[in-house]
């Protein structure tokens, strides 16, 4: 007999609201539909009422864990769009921030997988330890979130030569613990017999899904824009690209465990090698046109889109982050699993679904609403809401 068990929109394993319902006979899942929607902020739509220059303080607010990635990607677009490169320093600076926020969001998944499967102690290891990288965010940007370092043809805050040393403590620290993580959840019996098998996306489906990041490297599909379309230091410094072939929730893990160690590599190599000079390229206008930025944001490839009629704001805004394109791949990572697999398997793209909401519903090949059309029905329930529990 088929029934149907509701994960979401509310759920004590999911960070953000979001809704799927899983199809299951007895405890095995035979289908998922998948519902989004529930946490549009309407980014794209505020993104042309603002300045090229504060559009990176919005848009690095579209996901905090990832809040050097998104204007990361806008930077790039907006300089494609002016034909224009930062500077090498700014470059190199830029390059050291993304790896340290990458080694962030990894330990950030890895410290919420442990707590999914009851293992505690992995959890309380990775906070202890992630402290230390937000303390090192603190140094070198003053926050220890939305670091505010992102600028259009280059960086705002520079790395004062004093602060190296102790970047490099940090770095010390991070590969030790890192190590241990690695020979810890790797050779765990217990977390192998969780994982090990459970939520596999074979390479020929994670290609057909056009899926990004980990997920996609821990099937096997070895796809990096840091390799495949390089930006700033990416061709200048040595790295390479995990990738594991098994596709279950395991290889995610020690993809993104292993990409932890080569993020220290990076940044190790980019304070090494950092260029004397200003930290950015000065841009004084932006030139009618339109550009793209991708960044390899954690969770795979972040997209940005900009258009300019030649005014100091954008005319369009483009945004497509990772997890909109990793989502729908559930649909074959969860079929064939338990009920008591189904949350981890779902988690185990990382998803940021403040990343991925969009809102634009059509009718007879129209769009029905616009920013306004959306403001004005929201308020209208906001109300509905407010009178109903007044009474």
């Amino acid at each position: 007999m088929r029934r149907v068990v509701p994960i979401g929109p509310y759920h004590p394993l999911q960070e953000e609201p979001e809704f799927f319902k899983l199809f299951v006979e007895g405890e095995k899942v035979v289908d998922l539909e998948i519902n989004i929607g529930y946490n549009h902020r309407g980014h794209e739509f505020i993104s042309p009422t603002l300045t090229w220059d504060q559009v990176p303080f919005l848009v690095e607010r579209i996901c905090g864990i990832c809040s050097d990635s998104h204007p990361y990607a806008y930077v790039l677009a907006v300089e494609d769009c002016v034909r224009v490169e930062a500077s090498p320093r700014g470059q190199y600076l830029r390059t050291i921030i993304g790896e340290l926020e990458r080694i962030h969001s990894h330990y950030l998944w890895l410290g919420l997988a442990g707590h999914f499967i009851g293992y505690n102690t992995v959890w309380m290891w990775v906070w202890r330890y992630r402290e230390p990288l937000l303390d090192l965010f603190e140094l070198i940007m003053g926050n220890r979130n939305h670091y505010a370092i992102n600028k259009i043809g280059g960086a705002r805050r520079d790395i004062m030569p004093e602060d190296y040393p102790k970047i490099e403590k940090y770095l010390d620290l991070l590969e030790e613990k890192n190590a241990m993580f690695t020979k810890a959840i790797i050779d765990d019996p217990v977390i192998a017999a969780r994982l090990e098998g459970v939520g596999i996306l074979p390479k020929e489906d994670a290609i057909a899904y056009g899926v990004l990041g980990p997920t996609a490297r821990g099937s096997g599909y070895a796809i990096d824009v840091r390799k495949d379309d390089p930006y700033d230091a990416y061709d200048k410094v040595d790295w390479d690209m995990i990738v594991f072939p098994e596709g279950d929730v395991l290889a995610k893990a020690k993809v993104r465990l292993l990409e932890c160690d080569e993020s220290i590599k990076i940044v190790r190599q980019c304070l090494k090698q950092m260029p004397e000079g200003p930290i950015e390229t000065r841009v004084d206008e932006i030139p009618p046109g339109e550009g793209i930025g991708r960044h390899e944001a954690p969770r795979g490839e972040v997209f940005h889109y900009v258009r300019s009629d030649g005014s100091n704001m954008p005319v369009r805004h483009k945004v497509r982050a990772p997890s909109f394109m990793n989502l729908p791949s559930n649909e074959v990572a969860v079929k064939g699993y338990s009920i008591a697999d189904a949350a981890l398997v779902l988690a185990a793209i990382d998803p940021c679904y403040c990343c991925t909401e969009r809102t634009i519903v059509y009718e007879n090949g129209k769009r029905k609403y616009g920013g306004q059309d959306l403001l004005r029905l929201s308020h209208e329930k906001t109300e509905k809401i407010r009178r109903r529990y007044k009474k």
